[in-house]
């Protein structure tokens, strides 16, 4: 019997209840696989981080093109997350919708969300030690390590305000690529759904909770290394926020404003719009 092979797109209506059921096979899944997957989407997202930082590093570009360059190669943190598989807080904020049609009680999306942010917490941090012990900060005369300082300055330097509108914003983009990615048949459907969003809130200068979790420790990481100082025009007073503290401080807020963008930005307004009960059902 021959099989279907279909290339159109699914619509937003299919699009929702694809959401709802991702997100309760993500619910359920025990603790050490989503554990270990969110691992994974944490280290996914630190060589997104990872690769923005040495692509914009004395790109000779001017201020926005250098921005989109660094938005556009970011993307391969989600494209691994979408693709290989990965639970990413981020876009498991997305689960909301699952819960609010009843398809899952309010513990199981609150274990799903508390087991990843830390797995991702954990993949990271991981990450961005592996990267220190490379020595790639040293590259183009210390200039790449410069670039990773100033990141991880101007973050732990943003206002509680700043940090969570930005982290709004963010992940209103995010849970939006990955919304579109529920509409593609193939992998070259998602790398496309990808793209535009992803680009959009890196340049745009939003905040991430998790890719956070790599820029701020690798400047953390780099703040003693004096050649590193030196090409970034820093000195130990220009840091005085760059701590574990300044780091918590930008996690609260951008956490926050992540989780409002994409569970009630993104998620509640699509369930609003294609999931809610209408007159007649039943």
């Amino acid at each position: 019997m021959a099989t279907e092979i279909r290339l159109d797109a699914f619509p937003p209506q299919e699009m929702a209840e694809r959401a709802e059921n991702v997100g309760v096979k993500k619910a359920n899944l025990d603790f050490w696989s989503m554990l270990a997957l969110a691992v994974l989407a944490g280290a996914f997202i630190g060589l997104g981080a990872e690769f923005c930082t040495l692509a914009i590093t004395d790109s000779g570009l001017g201020y926005g093109l250098n921005k989109l360059l660094g938005g556009f190669v970011f993307c391969l943190g989600l494209i691994l997350v979408v693709v290989a598989g990965a639970e990413l807080f981020t876009g498991n904020n997305l689960i909301m919708m699952a819960w609010v049609s009843g398809k899952l009680p309010l513990g199981k999306v609150m274990r799903n969300w508390v087991v990843v942010y830390v797995g991702n917490l954990i993949g990271s941090v991981a990450t961005a030690t592996l990267m220190y012990f490379t020595r790639q900060w040293t590259f183009s005369s210390f200039q790449v390590g410069a670039t990773a300082l100033n990141i991880a300055n101007g973050k732990v330097n943003l206002s509680f305000v700043e940090g969570l509108t930005r982290g709004i914003m963010c992940n209103a983009l995010v849970c939006i690529a990955v919304w579109l990615c529920l509409s593609g048949r193939s992998v070259v459907d998602k790398i496309l759904a990808i793209i535009f969003p992803i680009t959009a809130f890196v340049a745009s200068g939003f905040e991430h909770s998790i890719a956070n979790m790599y820029f701020i420790p690798m400047g953390l990481l780099l703040k003693g290394e004096p050649e590193v100082l030196a090409a970034a025009g820093k000195t130990a007073a220009d840091l005085a926020n760059l701590t574990l503290t300044g780091f918590l401080g930008n996690l609260l807020s951008v956490t926050i404003g992540n989780i409002f963008g994409g569970a009630f930005m993104v998620a509640l307004v699509y369930w609003f719009i294609y999931r809610r009960p209408q007159k007649g059902d039943g």
